[in-house]
């Protein structure tokens, strides 16, 4: 007995099943930031984690290097070449260069996902981004490869990332204290109804603490000994023993180097101020909330993501101050692009949170 020939129609929609599978694979997520741009490539997950600066021949005008390698060349480079980070306390400050590195780590991310089918795209943004900002980046992940691309702000996807319910009407408090910003918002019902920006984050104190030993040493160091210095001893509790850290600079008296030794309290009196603006600024956001997103977030409590949530006792501070609980999400580094992650593994659950841009965006 003969099998009958199968029908056109089941073919094609066995193809459209075998294609719809290879493009779900090549899924990308960029947390495009000041300081690192992270990338998420399904199914292997974080595939990149570079410095967000691009190394510039400006001679010939060609990138010579991205990420990591570039961030090596800054303050060694000749004059003919020029490194350069391309976002400033948060937004794209040269558009030309932010393409150059979008589409450098999207082609470098596609080796870690199918070559199949070209990957949809979704880019994390900073809040309040404007529509020249927002073409500027769909146009660098399409030149790239991409076949669609989706937008989202930042704090909507960190949200996502660390599991909070976005698309419920309890309100939801996050703050992503990152390296350009800090930006708060309060998200309920899918939606950011309250959002702050402030640019006191990771970049302005290391200014700080330049500023501060400038001031009590007589030493000028530079920006990567400032922020080794923050990584290594910056605490806002009391430590029972007093941590020190040897730094290397330049003496501003006799022009030589000089080594000094820096301790904690050191690091805690240069950002103080800082770190006070940033307490005042909370609590005017949620001063300002309704009474109902009030209640939810004394119960819920507000959640720290970015870089600066791992300044240690910065949740007890704030506690201390608001008299609400704060919480430092788990890998409040990552939450971002592992939220953008999830938002790839169901876009139709999620769309609404997606910022539209201005050509209309496909969910195929």
């Amino acid at each position: 007995m003969t099998k009958k020939p199968k029908k056109k129609s089941e073919k094609k929609a066995r193809r459209r099943i075998d294609f719809s599978f290879f493009s779900f694979r090549n899924d990308m997520g960029i947390d495009l930031g000041t300081v690192n741009t992270l990338v998420y490539a399904h199914p292997k997950g974080i595939v990149l984690n570079e410095p967000s600066v691009v190394a510039i021949n400006k001679k010939t005008g060609r990138v010579l290097a991205v990420g990591k390698r570039a961030q090596d060349m800054l303050g060694r480079t000749p004059s003919h070449i020029k490194a350069v980070c391309p976002l400033v306390e948060g937004v794209i400050s040269d558009y030309e260069i932010a393409e150059e590195m979008v589409t450098h780590l999207v082609r470098k991310a596609r080796g870690h996902t199918s070559a199949f089918v070209p990957p949809r795209v979704l880019i994390g943004v900073p809040s309040g981004i404007t529509n020249v900002e927002r073409r500027a980046v769909r146009d660098a992940a399409k030149n790239a490869g991409a076949r669609s691309v989706y937008i989202i702000e930042k704090l909507m996807a960190a949200a996502i990332g660390i599991g909070l319910p976005v698309l419920e009407s309890d309100g939801i408090m996050i703050i992503d204290i990152g390296g350009g910003t800090t930006d708060i918002a309060v998200i309920t019902l899918g939606g950011i109804v309250k959002s702050r920006n402030l640019r006191i984050a990771g970049n302005h104190l290391n200014e700080d603490i330049i500023r501060h030993i400038k001031e009590t040493h007589k030493v000028q160091i530079g920006e990567k000994t400032a922020e080794n210095l923050k990584i290594e001893l910056c605490s806002l509790v009391d430590e029972e023993k007093p941590i020190t850290a040897r730094a290397r600079g330049r003496d501003l008296v006799t022009g030589l180097p000089k080594e000094i030794e820096v301790s904690d309290k050191d690091i805690k009196d240069a950002i103080v101020l800082s770190i006070e603006k940033l307490i005042e600024t909370i609590k005017n956001v949620i001063e300002t909330m309704p009474p109902e997103i009030m209640s939810d977030i004394m119960k819920r409590g507000v959640y720290l993501v970015g870089g600066g949530a791992l300044i240690k006792g910065i949740d007890t501070v704030l506690s201390g101050f608001m008299k609400i609980p704060f919480y430092i999400a788990d890998d409040p580094l990552t939450a971002t692009v592992r939220g953008t992650g999830v938002v790839l593994n169901d876009l139709e659950k999620y769309k609404d949170v997606l910022i539209q841009s201005d050509d209309e965006l496909s969910t195929e």
